[in-house]
């Protein structure tokens, strides 16, 4: 990658106002908006600096006003389309009863007036070391364990941000129980999220990596897709890529689409982020453009690469001839914001 590529300008914005109920045929392909991708506002307050407090999770737990989720790997205890949020000191007292206690609780936050909980909920995580039945310690019969994947479709907003947190947090918990200096097993502040060491007393944060993930326009408008996996799947979204140390978020776009697909991005800008906790990523938004028009897989992260129309997308997508990315995701956004409204889904009766 030359530095002129590295340095390349990005794409200023129109000065308009989306209008997503315009036809797609209204808006020209990737037209950018002063509003590129909606913001959502925070659910959760987190606390950071009430949760410095020694002895926050103890004294909450002893108030019998706070709520707890419960997580155990990567699933979380889903009941009626909703996370179970028992009540935490009774929770934990019937899960010590039948030897299932958490290894580990972490204050998430307060619940906020935008959120679905009455304002200032406390919320604890407990962190399960394996699974209980449901029907234990108190828990709905009918309840159930649930990935993020499998569930996030039937969550509200307020259930998805506590999810979200909640693998993000237990995630780096579980890969950072030592000390990177000297191995010494690390002691949890901070309401859970400071581990620090009792040999050297440095202090550990949670991490998060940042990765790329980029729409590519070509001279003609038409948008670069691409998946891995056999050649004859259907799957096709978004190129991305993770950030490497030392790289500006506009490189990683340049290197990692040339790395990927061979096309070389002359601009690129920044429309919106993700969190991505599986195990730690923070999805970063871009839409670039490029004079290139052919495209060549990687054949190991890329396997198949297809330049699209607005028109020819949308008619590959109602045909069933591939499946681009749900709702739930960056990519869908991402794909929806070149091509400039809602692209509609395939029946699930077709």
């Amino acid at each position: 990658m030359s530095h002129a590529e590295a340095a390349a300008p990005v794409i200023q914005p129109s000065g308009k106002a989306r209008q997503n109920h315009l036809p797609a045929g209204d808006l020209p392909a990737n037209h950018l908006f002063d509003t590129v991708l909606p913001v959502h506002p925070a659910l959760v307050n987190r606390g950071s600096v009430e949760r410095m407090k020694p002895g926050l999770v103890d004294e909450l737990l002893a108030s019998g006003q706070a709520k707890a989720m419960v997580l155990s790997g990567r699933q979380a205890l889903v009941h009626d389309d909703a996370l179970v949020l028992a009540d935490a000191t009774q929770l934990r007292g019937r899960l010590r009863d039948v030897d299932s206690g958490p290894s580990l609780v972490v204050y998430l936050g307060a619940a906020l007036s935008s959120s679905a909980l009455p304002e200032g909920t406390r919320i604890l995580l407990f962190i399960l070391p394996a699974p209980v039945d449901p029907g234990t310690a108190g828990l709905p019969a009918d309840a159930s364990w649930e990935g993020f994947r499998d569930v996030a479709a039937r969550l509200d907003a307020t259930h998805t941000a506590l999810f979200v947190e909640a693998s993000a947090i237990a995630n780096w918990h579980t890969s950072h129980t030592h000390c990177p200096r000297c191995g010494t097993p690390t002691n949890v502040e901070a309401g859970g999220w400071v581990r620090r060491c009792p040999a050297d007393n440095s202090e550990h944060y949670p991490r998060t990596d940042p990765a790329i993930i980029v729409t590519v326009v070509g001279p003609d408008g038409r948008l670069l897709l691409g998946g891995g996996g056999p050649l004859d799947a259907k799957n096709y979204s978004t190129l991305a890529g993770f950030v490497e140390p030392g790289e500006a978020l506009e490189q990683a776009v340049v290197r990692e689409i040339h790395e990927e697909v061979g096309v070389r991005v002359k601009a690129c800008q920044y429309l919106g982020s993700q969190s991505w906790p599986f195990p730690a990523s923070l999805m970063l938004g871009f839409t670039a453009v490029t004079d290139d028009t052919d495209a060549q897989p990687d054949g190991v992260e890329v396997t198949r690469a297809r330049w699209f129309s607005r028109d020819e997308l949308q008619a590959a997508v109602l045909s069933g001839e591939i499946v681009i990315s749900t709702r739930l995701s960056i990519a869908r956004s991402l794909i929806e914001h070149w091509y400039g409204g809602v692209i509609q889904d395939r029946p699930a009766d077709a």
